[in-house]
């Protein structure tokens, strides 16, 4: 028997459902698809050619019943009419441009102070699209990522680590020291590390937002900072500052100068190296219109053709 996708047309496989669901009665059969008689007998004979079996029992030229193998070819052809209707309406849902669902994995620290003002601009762009946050350490981003359950990952940490992922680096940050008002540290002008070193720490879990570049720089200087708390998000760390357990380590952008007035804002960027916040997207994805003007939005330096390229494996030299 030859190959049944190298022969068999889609025209056929509609023809010979149809006839079925009307009773083999290929006149009726004709007249619900606009076409002919003969041409609707000349496809189902050169479909069971291309098969080399008879799916018909024929009385004179009347279709009487369905041979045991038609019974199974009917069958066939109607998974792959299924199927196929899947495909277009995957195909008309990737067509819209402005509407579906957008899933975006994160840390907290993007998802309550840098994704606001970009998600506002984006849905008043795309009011038609869900958008769905999923918040996670760094490690969490990059798994949910690569398995799918988010469009895209934006974190610090462990994303460049995925071969499964390719990565955007969007912009560099450092970090600020928050002490309560009237704290002995800001009194010091600047900051140095021995200092810090000497105040019980407030800050990031091991695995979250930049806290290797805090380990890295204590540990340069020979130095064990004094870490009391670890926290998962920014907010948590202001908490446990504004209780008197320590100075709080924490990205310059969680600052906010309204907000934060029950704290002294040291700056703590000659002290840290900077870090660099990374979109992941998922290498070979079919990226949504309205994905890549979220992505140009949030990193603007990112178009959609310079995305595909790196999309593509094409190296990407961007300016952060």
């Amino acid at each position: 028997m030859k190959a049944l996708y190298a022969v068999v047309n889609l025209q056929q496989l509609k023809y010979l459902c149809a006839v079925v669901d009307h009773g083999l009665n290929v006149s009726d059969a004709a007249i619900a698809l606009y076409t002919s008689q003969p041409g609707i007998s000349k496809q189902i004979r050169q479909l069971e050619d291309e098969l080399g079996l008879r799916v018909f029992v024929r009385q004179g030229k009347r279709l009487a019943s369905l041979t045991p193998a038609g019974e199974i070819v009917v069958a066939t052809a109607r998974r792959a009419l299924r199927e196929i209707a899947n495909m277009k309406r995957v195909a008309d849902e990737f067509r819209s441009e402005d509407a579906g669902t957008l899933a975006i994995a994160t840390t907290h620290t993007q998802a309550r102070y840098v994704l606001p003002k970009v998600l506002s601009a984006f849905t008043a762009q795309f009011p038609k699209v869900r958008v769905m946050l999923h918040q996670g350490n760094p490690v969490q981003v990059a798994e949910q990522t690569v398995a799918g359950e988010a469009d895209l990952g934006i974190a610090t940490e462990s994303l460049a680590d995925y071969s499964e992922l390719v990565t955007l680096p969007c912009y560099r940050w450092n970090r600020c020291v928050l002490v309560r008002k009237g704290h002995v540290l800001a009194k010091m002008k600047p900051l140095t590390l021995e200092a810090l070193a000497q105040h019980p720490i407030v800050t990031y879990d091991f695995a979250f937002t930049g806290r290797s570049a805090i380990n890295a720089a204590f540990a340069a200087k020979g130095l064990q900072p004094n870490v009391v708390l670890t926290a998962l998000d920014s907010d948590v760390i202001k908490t446990y500052v504004e209780l008197g357990m320590g100075a709080g380590i924490v990205a310059r952008m969680a600052y906010d100068p309204e907000k934060d007035q029950a704290f002294e804002m040291l700056d703590a960027s000659h002290l840290f190296a900077t870090s660099t916040t990374r979109l992941a997207l998922r290498r070979g994805v079919f990226l949504r219109g309205y994905v890549y003007q979220f992505i140009t939005l949030f990193a603007p330096q990112y178009s959609r053709s310079v995305v595909d390229a790196a999309l593509a494996g094409d190296a990407v030299a961007v300016e952060l």
